[in-house]
């Protein structure tokens, strides 16, 4: 195979350039006036005025926020899948079903050509940003490994198909880079994630495997059949793929599982690299190192709107951008595209820790916040906790999901019970004291949590309940969840799904 990284090094070198000249505000500016003139036809644009608009004000006041179910109920049921010059200029070819980690319900989210082109520019920058870091890479010279779902896409009508996310990235994957890319058509489009993983591992091996990539989860479980495959080994990944160079991971938080994968990359020369893919769009990835933000992907199609939590349901939120927004403050992410979402609440909540370039990290869902007894935890709270308590017994998480346990009888007090997948065995004193850096650490970040938990009086400690090996791999097959985008809940407020958890654990 020949090696690209050459080209892939120049093109590098000119990006990085344009980067480093970049001014966010006239660029999302421009992105924002550009979407409006592609789509002042369509019957959305037409609705707004967008004829008229020329500033971002302008916008803002002809269009309000708007929920996918808005989207969906008012332009896009009455003739999907069929959408020509609704929300977006011609028809859409592709729609994104999302994985419903929030409602359990799914979604299609429509994905124009100018977006398959956007996400494929940003697939592009991350490798720029690699090399910026690998001076010597050759990351070209073998494969590159997503772990994704299926590709096997339904078709629902004449030019339009829909399915999993990475399914539609692979149906489109440009002839020059198909020969580097990892797997092969024909596991690819297996849909049983169980025979899928067994059969990807195995003919991986035989592979000079680059770059891997998928969620954190469900990498865990594919580097364990990897181990199963090969069982005199460590299990660490230099052991199968010599050559990796870059393992990208995105979907959920990563702290949880840090220290386990720096285990597993031991020995190597490989970097782990953060995205922000969502199905609305590519939003942002690392540029720097771990822990210091992702870089908003300010010229590719998005424009973003940020507005403070607490105002998202108000009747007249304020509507920050990049000219405005400000750091260290929970923003819902708002999202403008070149798929036709205008103004879209993606359900992400984000929070600024860098405005030149703008930098995020994400800290939740709109939908996911724990406070059944007025403790009112986001998501980004609750996860850093579970990895403080973590890293204070030396053990990794795998996975894990929390639940409110409301009183049983009159004068009995709630509590939150933790169900935590460890990597390896934990004792009960480890347990023990992994609830109370859980609890310590929710006390030092969120005031409310602590004036509940003072004195026992609103809400006791949180307890663990340690789950076996695999358990939440088979409790997301047990929901038809297994593999691919899905993702486990980490807020789980309907006791009933949160028993079924505990059901397979014999609870």
């Amino acid at each position: 195979m020949l090696d690209a990284t050459p080209l892939l090094r120049l093109y590098a070198h000119y990006r990085l350039s344009r980067l480093a000249a970049l001014d966010p505000v006239a660029v999302q500016r421009q992105q924002l006036l550009q979407l409006v003139a592609q789509a002042k036809h369509t019957r959305f644009g037409l609705d707004h005025g967008f004829a008229g608009i020329r500033s971002v004000p302008d916008y803002q006041n002809a269009v309000p926020l708007r929920r996918y179910e808005d989207f969906w109920t008012v332009y896009w049921r009455d003739n999907f899948p069929a959408l020509d010059g609704v929300t977006w200029p011609g028809r859409i070819p592709y729609f994104a079903l999302t994985s419903g980690t929030a409602t359990g319900a799914t979604k299609y989210i429509p994905v124009s050509h100018a977006m398959v082109q956007a996400n494929r520019r940003a697939i592009v920058d991350l490798l720029v940003h690699h090399i910026a870091n690998r001076p010597r890479s050759r990351i070209f010279g073998g494969k590159n490994f997503m772990l994704g779902g299926s590709t096997d896409l339904t078709r629902c009508g004449p030019g339009v198909a829909m399915g999993d996310l990475s399914g539609i990235a692979v149906n489109e994957v440009p002839w020059w880079a198909r020969s580097r890319y990892f797997p092969p058509r024909d596991l690819a489009l297996i849909s049983d994630w169980e025979e899928k993983i067994q059969r990807l591992a195995s003919r991986s091996l035989e592979e000079d495997i680059r770059t891997i990539g998928g969620t954190p989860s469900w990498l865990l479980l594919f580097i364990e059949r990897l181990h199963a495959l090969q069982p005199k080994t460590s299990g660490r990944l230099v052991e199968y793929y010599p050559n990796l160079e870059l393992l990208v991971h995105g979907g959920v938080n990563f702290a949880p599982y840090r220290q386990r994968f720096e285990e597993l990359l031991l020995g190597s020369h490989a970097e782990t690299r953060e995205v922000y893919p969502a199905s609305e769009g590519f939003i942002a990835l690392a540029d720097r190192r771990p822990d210091e933000g992702l870089r908003l992907l300010l010229d590719n199609g998005l424009f973003f709107e940020f507005v403070p939590i607490g105002e998202l349901d108000t009747p007249n939120p304020t509507r920050h951008w990049v000219a405005t927004a400000e750091a260290n403050i929970n923003y819902a992410l708002i999202v403008t595209s070149c798929a036709g979402l205008w103004s879209s609440i993606i359900g992400d909540t984000v929070r600024f820790i860098d405005l030149k370039p703008p930098r995020i990290l994400v800290t939740g869902r709109t939908s996911y916040s724990l406070s059944a007894f007025g403790e009112h935890l986001t998501g980004e709270e609750i996860e850093g906790a579970v990895a403080a308590g973590a890293a204070a017994i030396g053990a990794s998480v795998t996975d894990f999901s929390v639940s409110p346990i409301y009183p049983a009888r009159q004068g009995e007090t709630g509590y939150h019970l933790y169900a935590v997948e460890f990597s390896s065995s934990v004792s009960s004193e480890d347990c023990a004291k992994f609830a109370r850096i859980v609890d310590k650490k929710l006390c030092a970040v969120n005031s409310d949590y602590a004036e509940h938990r003072a004195g026992d009086f609103a809400m006791l400690a949180p307890r663990v309940k340690i789950l076996p090996p695999r358990t939440f791999a088979h409790w997301m097959k047990s929901r038809g969840k297994l593999g691919g985008q899905n993702k486990v809940p980490r807020i789980i407020l309907d006791a009933d799904l949160f028993q079924s958890l505990l059901g397979l654990a014999g609870e």
